[in-house]
């Protein structure tokens, strides 16, 4: 398949097509385990309150790329909301096939792991955290990245090192080609775009900014983050901090 054709419409690949599902293989997890040894933090319940009360109308229309932030810090509460509106799990299907959740994915597929570079939270060390969305959770995965590092995989973006927290989500890709196989592509990179939109509006909800990246150095986003760059890697990338 082309470059071009893998962002068309091609569900006739999938005639004659077994799945990995049709096959009865195990499906896949849809959270990426844990060990035991690594220390988790609970975050703050989203509920009313939360975040300032905003209108859909005012968000929508307010919302912008942000690349200027301040030097204030990103709550822990704003945190839990910005990870609950862009993964947060509504409803386990099945006996773990799959997840509802907070943005829409081909099939309930949700191919996605969401990795935090915390620079300025409050409440947390700087270090590499990733989110664990089936008990709303992250957990404190390493130090942190020297900002200067992931300014340079970001192509000289200083504001993607600099910020007070870097959104940066990996695909586990099998995860969509066990049910969708040739067609998977398309259906990633649509869902990639879910999750940032709502990342954006909420964000704008709260007085947060952010600006999506897709000029980034692969090899070196994935070498940073211990991705093997086939089975995981970085698809998107997103700084948050306080709009000026």
């Amino acid at each position: 398949m082309s470059e071009v054709n893998f962002l068309k419409a091609n569900w006739n690949l999938l005639e004659g097509f077994k799945s990995d599902q049709s096959k009865g293989i195990e499906h896949p997890d849809v959270q990426k385990p844990v060990e035991d040894s690594i220390h988790r933090i609970s975050l703050p319940l989203v509920e009313p309150g939360i975040i300032p009360d905003m209108n859909l109308l005012e968000v929508i229309n307010s919302r912008r790329s942000v690349r200027k932030f301040t030097a204030d810090p990103v709550g822990l509460g704003e945190l839990s909301w910005l990870l609950w509106s862009t993964q947060g799990v509504q409803k386990v299907l099945g006996s773990g096939v799959g997840t509802l959740r907070t943005v829409p994915s081909g099939g309930a597929r949700h191919p996605f792991e969401t990795y935090l570079l915390v620079n300025n939270v409050t409440g947390l060390e700087p270090g590499l955290y990733r989110y664990l969305p089936l008990d709303h959770s992250i957990a404190c995965l390493g130090a942190q990245i020297p900002p200067f590092k992931v300014t340079s995989g970001c192509l000289g973006q200083t504001f993607c090192g600099e910020c007070a927290v870097t959104f940066v989500w990996a695909v586990i890709p099998y995860r969509t080609e066990w049910r969708y196989g040739p067609v998977s592509r398309k259906i990633i990179a649509i869902d990639a775009g879910h999750l940032c939109q709502n990342l954006y509006l909420a964000c704008t909800a709260t007085g947060l900014g952010t600006c999506g990246i897709g000029a980034y150095d692969q090899q070196a986003m994935d070498l940073l983050l211990g991705f093997d760059g086939e089975n995981e890697f970085v698809i998107y990338i997103a700084p948050v901090g306080r709009r000026e």
